[in-house]
């Protein structure tokens, strides 16, 4: 069993910052793909940034240049630094995990098989 478990959300102004952490426990391994994904009311789940065992970033295009994902494998913990923050940011965050390496990338989350509880980040204007 895996367990993910997010901290770092928060409310903040425009154009302010966060940075949200994931720290995983159980049966994980390092190798695995980790991505950020997110939702906001009455919108459908989107990808934010993934992160492949590899080292291999991706984006969504709505964040380039703002977001920044990252680990720390000692730890086995994954960050998502978030600057320049939007009010059309506001969402509640969630990280997750994936065993295998063929689908990491920010559209593929119906592939990944573990996933956190999320944690709510709002930007005001």
């Amino acid at each position: 069993q895996v367990q993910l478990v997010e901290s770092g959300g928060g409310s903040v102004q425009a154009g302010g910052s966060l940075r949200l952490t994931c720290a995983a426990s159980g049966y994980f391994e390092s190798s695995w793909c980790m991505g950020w994904f997110r939702q906001a009311p009455g919108k459908e789940r989107e990808g934010v940034s993934t992160l492949s065992g590899g080292g291999t970033t991706t984006y969504a295009d709505s964040v380039k240049g703002r977001f920044t994902i990252s680990k720390d494998s000692a730890k086995n913990t994954l960050y998502l630094q978030m600057n320049s923050l939007k009010p059309e940011d506001t969402a509640l965050y969630y990280c997750a995990a994936y065993r295998g390496p063929f689908f990491c990338h920010p559209n593929m989350s119906r592939y990944f098989n573990y996933w956190g509880q999320g944690t709510q980040v709002t930007v005001s204007s």
